[in-house]
């Protein structure tokens, strides 16, 4: 977390009720939760946009052999592996599981056995837990299997035993927001088959956080316990349970070491963090949360301690940061990490900084042998150096960004805009005029790293965002002003919230109104609004919350204070205007009530479901685009301990409710939810462990994973007819045109050729780089054509035949067609097809060297076209626009001349290709020919040859520099009429403009000459070539002609 300047706000007002009714809805029982349209959706992938930038990251290794493998667990983001020393990172658990990761370790007799460890290991206030446990590969993470501890949650380390694999030790936190008896350390001795807890704090609060083995004996473990209590607004770090712990017999028996000399007495103890010297096993060091907090350092096996320093930089925010690690050929040196990373080389004593490419440390590995070598993971991902912290790799190369909500502006092509954790905003291009998403297409925007972020409707360049505290901020893309405009400026850090004017959430909404375009609305425990870009605001609600003041008291617990507003508590988390009403506002609290106004903000009514669990944090409310008086409130209770996903739908403006989760697993709890701006009844659904769909309006749900990983999806919105999704721990993804969905949701004829509705595509330069590195994927570049076949054998036939607007064939496409570029294959079921606009190129001949090139077909003008589909005796006709890139002012008619031209310089081109192809067959023949009739018969026959041959290279000549025999002769050999002809082609085709008016005229200069070489081959083949093929006949030889190719 960083530093800046921040707002607070509060109002208060109390609002009405409405009396509601209670609706019986009893939905239909789902059995099987299985993707069952994954043969429909085989050509529909989602797309991954990035950034690049890596998100937190709370645990990473490293290959004890080969030293430039390295792996590290994001959070959110499953488990990443970079074989070239961190220059490029591949997830290597997407096909088996995802989600935050707390622990990974890898066996140091056999390295390709990986161990992992599900939950987040840095438990903040809106922490990812996981519900798998323990994973296991034994090929290097190509494969995995499950191992249990389900009910883990968070899994914050793993001791692999240095010679036998099987033997593994972990140390379990527990569920972060409950009681749980499942905390403590487990060991398993037959490779994760089954586990045995032999550490238990003998409390339900207090879990295993940190286990460290001695190095090169497996019998010595260290273990720490951490009393933690956490609620949806507090945090308690300390209290009965939390210790230190010793085992000399391979964890079977251990001993607390909190009475022993030196360690602090008499006082709560918070989260501990050991480390044991490999130099010396005899020196162990341990960071302390309490009132005497610091590193204490003991030379006798934990029997007696010294403390070394209480240095706030290593001590500071102790339950975020507890980790150390001492340098394995140095019983001094000592590497703490905290929101630096800090180094002693006097056992603890004095500390100096290193420099990292990212603050907010969570985990650091050190090569045994090789200290220099080393992976440390932070809020930016995972880094690694080869030279002890001097240098280290980019973070730039990892997709993992923690993006809290996403929208997108009216730019084109559009742009998504969020938060990321730890980092700045984002605003990312969803595709770009090159070949994929690189880091030069995004930057950072208005807000910081909590808040939504959202872009004016009539200037993106206009930004407005948020941060925890209240600060919203005004960015100008333009002008490069950032101009603070928060509500109430009146900055509550380090205090409760009952400390604030308003209470502000560390994730609270702004939006633009779907009606207005000006009104700008945001949300404390008040809604608020202004038309003036923030120079004043106006408060259009009372309290809208349950406003207890018991829990709006400050958070951290008994040692150490923690206010970042993660915690603060009865605040609006969610609010809309509807997109079918004006002045109808909606809003859901973190404290669980939902409201209502019709009129704009004058009255409010209080409808928050009757049989809606208390204290409901309601995290998003989607309004209906087609019925007036339809909401669906997304609410979740994890923060209780509650997983159970909950959906409530209105159809009456809150008077009465359904709940609408059928089909979504127990432990899926809810993030957000939209509903399709095409289809009724359509709706989308973001989880905690991935993506749901729902055709009925929510009366069942199925999962809609496709190859989106298995990651927290915390927030969708439909742009363009495109599904984007933002996740906490994988970046942005885009679902490019929803037409399959949506075809899907309707009832489909059952015809073997049925070709779907086409999404109006645009004109515009860029390609897919079909393999991005580091970088995000741009969508296809063309019209996309989606259609299914049945009964396909063998001896079908199919074609595409695309038609230009005056229904003139351009070019057909099917699986018989000679030219490669021409070809399609097509299976039986759902199939995709995407035409690039291009017209057909000119003709090509092998091996000539041109400056200027071959001439490609030019792309498409703007406007309706037709594509003919044709399977067997079926045939479809399917129309389909293009559209002008808006960032052009062309007209179509502009459009119609410059490709009209650029096709008559094609044409014109390809005629002086054919000719150059003519002449050369005739000069093969020729030549044949007179090579086998050296007789005085034929010498009539020979000297008309030579005559031939003399004219037609003559031809040749003007058209085509033969001397030219690599690409750089061209500076020795001027230059001919097809070159010439291409760099007019060049010339006009380089930008969005219709033909200049000295491109025609160049045109038909060249043209000119051109048709005077054309016309003299004309009149070689007619004469010269007649009068040589009737000698030929009258000698009754074979005749020389053209070969049709």
């Amino acid at each position: 977390m960083k530093q800046l300047l921040f707002a607070i706000t509060c109002i208060c007002f109390v609002a009405g009720a409405i009396a509601q009714k209670k609706v019986k809805f009893n939905p239909p029982v789902i059995t099987k939760n299985e993707d069952t349209d994954s043969a429909w959706f085989s050509t529909t992938k989602f797309r991954l946009v990035g950034p690049f930038r890596g998100g937190r990251s709370g645990a990473a290794c490293g290959s004890y052999k080969d030293k430039n493998t390295f792996f590290f667990g994001a959070t959110g983001g499953g488990v990443w592996k970079s074989t070239d020393g961190g220059s490029n990172w591949k997830n290597i658990t997407d096909k088996y599981f995802g989600g935050s990761i707390g622990a990974v370790a890898v066996a140091e007799s056999d390295e390709n056995i990986i161990y992992v460890g599900e939950g987040e290991n840095t438990l903040r206030g809106n922490v990812s837990e996981g519900i798998d446990g323990m994973w296991r590969s034994n090929d290097g993470g190509r494969t995995w299997v499950n191992l249990g501890l389900k009910n883990a949650r968070h899994i914050t380390n793993i001791i692999i035993h240095p010679k036998n694999p099987d033997i593994v030790w972990v140390s379990v936190s527990g569920h972060l927001f409950g009681p749980s008896e499942d905390r403590g350390v487990y060991k398993t001795i037959d490779g994760g088959k089954s586990w045995r807890r032999v550490l238990y704090s003998g409390n339900a609060q207090a879990g295993a956080i940190d286990l460290v083995m001695e190095p090169n004996n497996p019998q010595t473990l260290y273990a720490s316990t951490w009393h933690v209590i956490r609620t949806p607004y507090s945090l308690e770090s300390g209290g009965e349970g939390s210790a230190l712990w010793k085992s000399t017999d391979g964890g079977e028996t251990w001993t607390n070491l909190m009475q022993h000399k030196g360690l602090p007495q008499k006082e709560t103890i918070g989260i501990i963090g050991v480390t044991v010297s490999a130099t010396n096993p005899d020196k162990i060091y341990a960071i302390i949360e309490c009132k005497s907090k610091g590193i204490y350092m003991s030379e006798d096996g934990g029997e007696t301690w010294t403390k070394q320093t209480d240095n706030a930089d290593v001590c500071q925010r102790s339950w975020y940061f507890y980790k150390l690690f001492c340098d394995p050929k140095n019983e001094n040196t000592l590497y703490v990490l905290n929101v630096g990373m800090h180094k002693s080389t006097d056992g603890g004593k004095t500390f100096s900084d290193i420099y990292t490419p990212h603050g907010d440390h969570h985990d650091l590995w050190i090569d045994p042998e090789m200290p220099g070598r080393m992976i440390v993971a932070d809020d930016g991902g995972a880094q690694v150096s080869f030279d002890a912290g001097n240098n280290w790799s980019s973070y730039y190369n990892q997709p993992t960004s923690q993006i809290y909500r996403v929208s997108t502006d009216n730019s084109f092509p559009y742009r998504i805009l969020g938060a990321q954790q730890d980092n700045s905003t984002v605003r990312i291009k969803s595709r770009t005029y090159g070949g994929s998403i690189t880091e030069q297409d995004w930057g950072p925007t208005a807000g910081f790293e909590s808040g939504y972020v959202v872009p004016d409707p009539l200037n993106p360049d206009i930004v407005y965002g948020g941060n925890y505290l209240g600060y919203i901020s005004r960015y100008n893309h333009i002008t490069g002003e950032n101009r603070a405009i928060s509500v109430w400026p009146d900055n509550t850090l380090g205090d409760g919230v009952i400390a604030a004017k308003y209470r502000f959430q560390w994730n609270f909404p702004i939006f633009f109104s779907p009606h207005n375009p000006k009104k700008l609305y945001t949300a404390g425990n008040v809604l608020f609004s202004t038309e003036n870009e923030g120079q004043s605001w106006q408060a259009l609600s009372g309290d809208l919350t349950t406003n207890d003041t018991t829990k709006q008291q400050s958070s951290g617990g008994p040692i150490t204070k923690d206010n970042t507003s993660v915690e603060y508590y009865c605040t609006i988390f969610t609010a809309a205007e509807s997109v079918t009403e004006e002045n109808v506002l909606w809003t859901g609290s973190d404290d669980g009530l939902i409201h209502v106004s019709t009129n704009g903000g004058g009255t409010w009514a209080n409808v928050t479901p009757k049989d809606a669990p208390k204290w409901m944090m309601w995290n998003c409310v989607e309004t209906d685009p087609f019925k007036k008086g339809t909401a669906y409130f997304v609410g979740t209770r994890y923060k209780l301990d509650d997983f159970t996903p909950y959906i409530y739908k209105t159809s009456d403006y809150g008077q009465s409710w359904q709940l609408i989760t059928t089909g979504i697993p127990d432990l899926h709890f809810t993030r957000c939810l939209r509903a399709d701006k095409k289809v009724p009844g359509l709706l989308y659904c973001g989880t905690e462990y991935g993506l749901y769909i729902s055709y009925n309006g929510g009366v069942n749900w199925k999962s809609f994973q496709l190859n989106l990983p298995k990651v927290p999806v915390t927030d969708l919105t439909i742009k363009n007819n495109d599904l984007i999704v933002a996740t906490q721990g994988r970046a942005f993804w885009v679902l490019d045109d929803l037409t399959m969905v949506q075809t899907k949701a309707n009832n489909n004829p059952a015809k073997d050729l049925l070709v779907f509705d086409v999404n109006d595509s645009y004109r515009m330069e860029g390609y897919t780089d079909p393999h991005p590195v580091n970088a995000g994927a741009n969508p296809p570049n063309g019209t996309v054509f989606n259609y299914r076949l049945q009964n396909v054998t063998d001896s079908a036939s199919f074609s595409i035949t695309i038609f230009d607007k005056a229904h003139q064939p351009i070019k057909t496409f099917a699986a018989t067609a000679k030219e490669k570029a021409d070809q399609i294959t097509y299976t039986n079921g759902i199939n995709r097809f995407v035409w690039d606009m291009q017209y057909p190129p000119a003709e090509k001949l092998d091996g000539l060297i041109l400056w200027n090139g071959n001439i490609d077909g030019p792309k498409a003008a703007p406007g309706k076209y037709t594509a003919r589909f044709k399977y067997n005796k079926d045939s479809v006709d399917v129309p389909f626009t293009i559209k002008p890139d808006p960032n052009y002012t062309m007209t179509e008619s502009e459009y119609d001349a410059q490709v009209g031209f650029l096709l008559q310089v094609r044409d014109k081109f390809g005629e002086v290709q054919k000719a150059i192809k003519n002449i050369r067959d005739i000069r093969t023949q020729i030549d044949e020919f007179t090579s086998k009739t050296d007789t005085a018969n034929t010498k009539d026959l020979r000297n008309l040859a030579d005559s031939i041959n003399k004219k037609i290279t003559s031809i040749e000549e003007a058209f085509y520099q033969t001397n030219a025999k690599s690409g750089q002769d061209i500076l020795n050999y001027p230059i001919r009429l097809n070159d010439k002809i291409s760099g007019v082609y060049g010339y006009a085709s380089s930008g969005y403009n219709p033909p200049a008016k000295q491109a025609i005229e160049a045109f038909v200069f060249l043209s000119a000459q051109a048709n005077v070489q054309l016309q003299k081959l004309q009149s070689v083949m007619q004469n010269e070539l007649v009068q040589f093929n009737t000698l030929i006949h009258q000698k009754q030889l074979p005749v020389i002609g053209i070969k049709n190719k």
